[in-house]
Order: C-alpha cells, then sequence, then structure tokens
C-alpha cells in the first residue's frame, strides 16, 4: 500500500498548486481511515483519531509532512506530467524524496496504528518550500499537538541507509546588508563617500563573529554565518552610493550572531529577510521512545542526529510542541535532477511510525 500511494502522490504535480495532491490526500484518507478529515483554508489536510481523540487531558502525537514541492527539473516532466521511473529498489521523481514518500508512509501507519492511548494526527502542509506558510496558518489557527514526528529525511547521517532521528535541526536566518554612500565621479574619490567600501567594512566585521552553537541531548549543533551575494555601482567611473550584500546564517536553537553590530559603521543598516527557526527535541524519553522504534525497524543501528536544514519541525518546536525528524530522504537527495527515494527504506519508515504511534502515551 505504501508503495501504490507513493507513486499516486508523487505523479501529481504540485510545484505551482498543491490542491491535486491535497485533493488525494484527503481522499484517501477518507476512504481508507475512519478518522475525522478537515481540510483548513490554506489547504492543509488535518486528520484525527484514536479513542479519546478530542479530549484535552489525552496527549496527541502527529505525524507531520507536506505535499508542495519544488520546481521540477526539465528531465522530470514531459507535458504537464511528471516523470516517474523505477529501478535498482527506488523510485525516481520529483518530491519522491522530498516528501511525498514520506507522506505515504505516515499515511498508511496513521491508518493502520493499533491499541491508540493518544490522540493520533496525521497533517500535510502546503507551501513548506516558501517558508513554512501552511504551518504557520495552522499554528495560528490552533494546531498544536504535543508531539510530533516530522517525516523530513534522516536516513544516512550516521552511516550509509541507516535512518536516524534528529533531535535538533539548524534554522535559517537570511538577511540584508546596505550601505549607503555618496556617488561622485571616479577621477574625485574624495568628494564621495564609497559605499562598497562601507559595505566590506560589514563584511569583515561578519567574518569576525563567532559561528552560532549549541548542545541538545548531548549532540552538538553548529551554525554557519557567510556572506554569499554582493551588488553595488552603477558604472565603472562612478563611486557607487549604494552597495548590498546578501548574509545567510545557519542558526541554532537559543543563539544568533550580533548582526545587528554592522549598523555601528556609518551608513550601514542591517534588514531582516527571513528567519526559519531551529528546533530542538527537549523530551528525551520522546526521542528515545521514536529512536527504539527506529532500531526496531532495520539492522543498522541509529543514532540520534542533527540535521542541517529547517524544516516545519522549527515552526512546531516554537509554538511548544515536542518534534523529532525521520523519515527516508537521504542527504543529497531533495531537490535534484536525480531525487529518489529507497522503496526499502519506505517500508521501514512505515513499521516505524506505526510503532511510534502503538507505544505512544
Amino acid at each position: 500500500m505504501v508503495r501504490e500511494l507513493t507513486r499516486d502522490l508523487v505523479a501529481i504535480p504540485s510545484h505551482e498548486n498543491e490542491t491535486a495532491a491535497g485533493d488525494r490526500i484527503e481522499e484517501w484518507l477518507r476512504e481508507h481511515t475512519g478518522a475525522a478529515v478537515e481540510r483548513d483554508d490554506r489547504g492543509n489536510v488535518i486528520a484525527r483519531r484514536g479513542p479519546a481523540s478530542g479530549d484535552s487531558d489525552t496527549p496527541s502525537l502527529a505525524f507531520v509532512g507536506h505535499h508542495d514541492v519544488v520546481p521540477p527539473d526539465d528531465s522530470q516532466v514531459t507535458g504537464a506530467e511528471y516523470v516517474l521511473e523505477e529501478r535498482e529498489g527506488r523510485l525516481y521523481g520529483r518530491g519522491s524524496a522530498d516528501m511525498k514518500g514520506a507522506v505515504a508512509a505516515a499515511m498508511v501507519a496513521f491508518r493502520d496504528a493499533e491499541e491508540l492511548a493518544c490522540e493520533l494526527v496525521f497533517v500535510s502542509f502546503v507551501g513548506e518550500e516558501q517558508g513554512g506558510i501552511g504551518a504557520r496558518a495552522a499554528i495560528e489557527e490552533g494546531f498544536a499537538p504535543d508531539y510530533a514526528v516530522v517525516g523530513e529525511g534522516s536516513t544516512g547521517y550516521s552511516g550509509p541507509g541507516v535512518t536516524d532521528v534528529a533531535v535538533a535541526h539548524k534554522g535559517r536566518r537570511g538577511s540584508t546588508i546596505v550601505a549607503e554612500g555618496t556617488g561622485a565621479h571616479a577621477s574625485e574619490p574624495e568628494a564621495g563617500e564609497n559605499a562598497i567600501y562601507r559595505a566590506t567594512d560589514a563584511v569583515d566585521a561578519v567574518r569576525e563573529m563567532d559561528f552560532p552553537e549549541t548542545a541538545v541531548l548531548g549532540r552538538e549543533v553548529r551554525g554557519s554565518l557567510v556572506a554569499t551575494e554582493i551588488e553595488g555601482g552603477t558604472a565603472w567611473n562612478v563611486i557607487p552610493g549604494r552597495c548590498t550584500v546578501t548574509v545567510d546564517e545557519r542558526t541554532v536553537p537559543g543563539e544568533r550572531a550580533p548582526l545587528q553590530r554592522v549598523e555601528e559603521i556609518p551608513g550601514v543598516t542591517w534588514e531582516l529577510d527571513q528567519d526559519l527557526p531551529p528546533m530542538q527535541c527537549d523530551d528525551l524519553e520522546f526521542a528515545d521512545l521514536v529512536l527504539a522504534a527506529a532500531r526496531e525497524a532495520q539492522q543498522g543501528s541509529p543514532e540520534h542526529v542533527v540535521k542541517p536544514h529547517a524544516t516545519d519541525a522549527g515552526w512546531l518546536a516554537r509554538a511548544g510542541t515536542a518534534c523529532v525528524v525521520c523519515g527516508p530522504a537521504e542527504p543529497g537527495e531533495a531537490h535534484t535532477a536525480s531525487e529518489s527515494v529507497s522503496w526499502d527504506v519506505l517500508d521501514r519508515c512505515e513499521r516505524l511510525y506505526r510503532t511510534v504511534a502503538e507505544r505512544f502515551g
């Protein structure tokens, strides 16, 4: 069932509009589960089941995914249809790894989990690739599970083919340093204030800042800070009056680089463009429960690991949900022209998710 459902979902284009993929997810849940299924105004699909579903005294556990994808490579489309290919035990196609395979595994586990002692929730968000639009909207409307397993990739971190459990991930803070100067003719540089020089002074300040770092459940989480783009000037013979520098910071829980200090340089301001929150699991018992399920589901020796990429787990953790990330995608698979997912690992994740649901609470 996981493989058939994965094929169905991956075949549905959802890089420009997630509606059709959301329709299929909603339809399947209504047909194959006895859950209470809803579709919110943004297009998020949310389903709930369990003997005490809706009871505020019963803990809730959510399986979390998203059904939007990044735009496909030309090789991944034919006309308006996505190309799917199966070979060597893997399914190739846009969204197979990020993350419709995990969504399918979570849907089947949601259906098949037995003897629940919790409210079991399944949710597939829209707009994850656009900064967590769907997750943020749902949280604003009161979506707040106590615990969550987010099905983004955690396979291949501790060893090849091993599905690990990420207890933390980095966030991303994107910002722009703006340096203003005074234009003048390049033959008379003293007549102006060179914005590029001011910008490079700011870059030097950034280079001197320490990378943010912390520890989560004994695992080191180290961020980064780097200037990635620079733009300034209008002509080869004009002193530039404006220059901008893009800065990419990978944040860690509770720590940020002091980028605001660049504003101590005359003519320089700092503008925040994006702030995707990091995630840390603050519940060791829950993290160990998921790790135990991961060990039973495979031959390898999974570990608690740190994931370098931001996910919707960051938004949920900020709202108070204890999260881990556990899913089939491997490093280097998402957003590539050769994106694929292992059938065996998808089956593994379905077993893993089901075991977590049946033992939780």
